[in-house]
């Protein structure tokens, strides 16, 4: 990614005030987690106490949040007041709802222009950021709408010209709407990238940078995710000014409340039996299955059901609406059982999900917290089961040394654990 006009933006970032860089200070939160910020950040344990408007007090009381997280007891403060800031928590403790959280507060409700913008890696993700918003400024009549590919780009425009406060997208839609002229960028103060390892990899950079250049020189950027790798912190360099940091360090993302167990299966096609005989443990609550490719959630599905197994299944290739429905019915809690790809691995909360198998291990370190971070989500406990071949032996070993975790093999009890 080019910096291409962040000179615009008074360079250094002295005007906005210290606490980027360099010193850093550290807090223990208690059950083995740490948050690493810059200086001088500091928590407020209230929501009362964060000066926020009474109407979105409302609403974040009435949506059923009772206190801050950790990451958005720091988070909140900076954020609110203007500066740049890299926010990195675990997952489920709350970074999509302080996204929501800040938009509510820092957009002005009578001018109806685009003032927020969101970017997020997957469709879901990017919708689900929009409804939070809708429910968390329910009091406050926020505008908001998501632009997504496989939605109608006449609704997109239709929206767009009514006029809306935030717009949470994917890249590409986005980008088609600002070369149309239709999301217009002159009163956009902030911009977010959620889910920022994923966006910053080389799929999205090109993507991104060509929205960030339609936004106005001092428009502020918030970064958030629950993985931030070195390469991916040195690229935001480029594109951000003195950044307050919130970190949790690597080897305490693991997630607390979650127990990870492997079940060892010498070889791929008995995997499928495996499942099957977990089957019953699965419907306790709801379950997640996460496969490698898209043709392997098509097979899985297929096999299960061809074995009078109830599941649903979810990946990128299929149709915008299939996949609104099958998420649809999944949040209800009418399908119990998901096999899908990565596509879900990111950020998507549903609340009765206790239970993450990993068909196959993932491809990458950083995805294995992204998925089993589906369970367990804000505190609650959670179960993730590795399906673990003998050439996996490795990977797996290399998961737990990268996250300084212990992964034990599966016990029979294990139904008890959900």
């Amino acid at each position: 990614m080019s910096s291409g006009r962040r000179g615009d933006r008074g360079g250094g970032g002295g005007d906005r005030g210290g606490g980027g860089g360099g010193d850093e200070d550290m807090y223990d939160e208690g059950e083995g987690v740490t948050i690493t910020t810059s200086k001088g950040v500091r928590a407020v344990k209230s929501f009362d106490d964060m000066g926020l408007r009474e109407d979105l007090l409302r609403g974040i009381y009435s949506y059923g949040f009772e206190k801050p997280s950790a990451i958005q007891q720091r988070a909140m403060l900076p954020i609110c007041q203007g500066r740049d800031v890299i926010a990195q928590a675990q997952s489920g403790t709350g970074k999509s709802s302080l996204i929501a959280m800040i938009i509510c507060q820092r957009v002005d409700i009578k001018l109806r222009e685009v003032q927020a913008l969101v970017l997020s890696p997957t469709r879901e993700l990017a919708q689900q950021t929009e409804k939070l918003v809708l429910a968390i400024g329910d009091f406050m009549n926020i505008q908001a709408h998501a632009c997504v590919g496989g939605h109608s780009i006449a609704e997109d425009i239709r929206k767009l010209d009514h006029g809306v406060h935030c717009v949470s997208g994917t890249p590409g839609r986005v980008n088609d709407m600002c070369q149309r002229q239709k999301l217009r960028t002159r009163a956009t103060k902030m911009l977010v990238l959620d889910e920022a390892d994923e966006m910053l990899n080389m799929n999205f950079q090109e993507q991104i940078y060509n929205c960030y250049r339609y936004l106005p020189p001092d428009c502020q950027v918030v970064v958030v995710s629950a993985t931030l790798p070195q390469e991916v912190l040195q690229i935001t360099q480029q594109f951000m000014t003195d950044p307050v940091r919130i970190l949790v360090k690597r080897d305490e993302l693991t997630l607390e409340g979650i127990k990870q167990f492997f079940v060892g299966v010498e070889r791929e096609e008995w995997k499928f039996d495996t499942l099957c005989d977990l089957y019953d443990t699965l419907t306790i609550t709801q379950a997640v299955i996460f496969c490698n490719t898209k043709r392997k959630v098509d097979w899985l599905t297929e096999k299960m059901r061809q074995n009078n197994f109830t599941v649903s299944s979810m990946h990128g290739d299929m149709p915008q609406k299939e996949r609104e429905a099958i998420m649809g019915e999944f949040r209800g809690g009418s399908t119990r059982v998901l096999i899908t790809t990565d596509v879900w691995a990111r950020g998507l909360d549903v609340q009765q999900v206790s239970l993450v198998i990993n068909y196959d291990l993932p491809n990458n370190r950083e995805l294995y917290i992204h998925r089993i971070g589906r369970s367990g989500r804000f505190g609650r406990k959670g179960v993730a089961i590795n399906f673990v071949k003998s050439d996996d032996v490795k990977i797996l070993r290399d998961i737990e040394q990268y996250y300084a975790t212990q992964i034990d093999e599966m016990p029979l009890n294990v139904a008890e654990l959900i």
